[in-house]
């Protein structure tokens, strides 16, 4: 596996922002899926596996899955949005090296957005925005974007333009590279690129020089060049991009209608242009050094190297107890044992299964920088397992105060 074309990105938003109507799209272009649902349909979204989830077109539980894009693999977390469900998004952000804030064009920043920015902040979640449903009624990009400046704090500049708008809505200009992007096809699977319409020139020239003076601001090299007058190349402004994503100061805005199928695959194009691998992330554990005191110990994406690894969520099954781990380091062979660095108990992997929503396939090994789940390991939520007793902890993730508590007597 190149680690340096692997993506662990999730899907993030407010209720009804269209995330898992998103995630559908990227799973029918990426060839994972031969037939796109819609969530209100009678089968019901790929990722919404559940029966309550398909009565009532919400998402419950975080659903993983992997596709493939182009030379990249992208391992995608699809996360509810109800604040009810609000841990699923903590446990998947606390694994993920980057993410996808979906936000509605009409509706904007909301109440669950902030929660969302609040959690990616605590787990230093990279992440771009993704507008969706540019097709409804008064959808407007610049409030939205305006909106992100001013709740979330974050410097956020549109990438692209639309071309129309609401009903009009037809594609978008990409500012770095100057091209329209057409979506063709029945289900806007045939990318058409073309010259920007003479109409938004203008508009489009002035966005370009707006976001390549944002971007002046992380890179003493760019700044010369627009001082210069010179035209930068591709390639310089990505990277500067990519780094200042990287560092959570910059986030890029792309816009799109996933129900009518337009935009998604630009998008896949910065997820794995601009969010960082496995190799660019530095993760954190605690050991106990000779004396008995905790030590910072910085871990490798190596396969070689010992080990380590995260449960972050349980899932009962008909066939067991499903527990989803990232691998950090190291990697995790099909019947090996482990230890858990909470308990000390040493456990066998009997099976490892690469999920698909609520399909699953067996493989024989996970790498460091993959997420994977394993049959039948007694743990609980946050436990770190390694290939050597009293390794190393990982930092646990943060739970929230629930808001109904509730006894059963038997």
């Amino acid at each position: 596996m190149n680690l340096e074309r692997l993506r662990n990105i999730g899907i993030s938003a407010h209720i009804d922002s269209g995330k898992t109507t998103l995630s559908e799209r990227v799973l029918f272009y990426a060839g994972r899926i031969h037939r796109m649902q819609e969530v209100h349909d009678d089968g019901g979204a790929t990722m919404d596996h559940m029966e309550l989830e398909k009565e009532r077109g919400i998402t419950i539980t975080s659903a993983a899955t992997q596709v493939d894009w182009g030379d990249a693999t992208i391992n995608l977390i699809d996360t509810p949005g109800h604040v009810d469900f609000t841990v699923e998004v903590e446990r998947s952000l606390r694994v993920l090296d980057g993410a996808v804030l979906v936000l509605c064009a009409v509706g904007g920043v909301q109440a669950q957005s902030l929660t969302i920015d609040r959690q990616m902040r605590r787990y230093h979640v990279p992440r771009l925005a993704f507008i969706n449903k540019m097709d409804r009624t008064g959808a407007d990009p610049q409030k939205v974007v305006e909106q992100l400046r001013a709740k979330l704090g974050c410097d956020a500049v549109l990438v692209q333009i639309p071309i129309g708008r609401e009903a009009d809505f037809q594609g978008m200009i990409d500012l770095v590279t100057r091209k329209a992007y057409y979506f063709d096809g029945p289900n806007g699977e045939d990318v058409r690129l073309a010259a920007i319409p003479d109409e938004l020139a203008d508009e489009a020239r002035v966005a370009r020089q707006h976001l390549l003076e944002t971007l002046s601001m992380y890179s003493d090299e760019l700044m010369e060049i627009l001082l210069a007058e010179k035209e930068p190349p591709e390639e310089l402004i990505y990277s500067v991009m990519r780094s200042a994503v990287a560092q959570l100061e910059f986030t890029p805005v792309l816009l799109g209608s996933a129900y009518r199928n337009k935009g998604v695959q630009p998008l896949l194009d910065a997820v794995v242009r601009l969010l960082p691998s496995p190799l660019d992330c530095q993760t954190k554990a605690y050991a106990k050094d000779k004396e008995g005191q905790l030590q910072e110990i910085q871990l490798v994406p190596d396969p070689e190297k010992t080990t380590v690894a995260m449960a972050f969520k349980m899932v009962e099954d008909p066939y067991g107890t499903l527990t989803f781990m990232r691998v950090y380091q190291g990697r995790f062979v099909k019947g090996g044992m482990y230890f858990n660095q909470r308990t000390g108990r040493r456990e066998r992997f009997s099976r490892i299964l690469r999920m698909h929503a609520d399909q699953r396939e067996d493989i024989e090994e996970a790498q460091a920088g993959d997420i994977v789940a394993v049959l039948g390991v007694d743990c609980a939520s946050g436990d770190t397992y390694a290939s050597e007793r009293n390794y190393c902890t990982l930092q646990n993730m943060f739970v929230p105060e629930p808001v109904i508590r509730m006894a059963i007597a038997p």
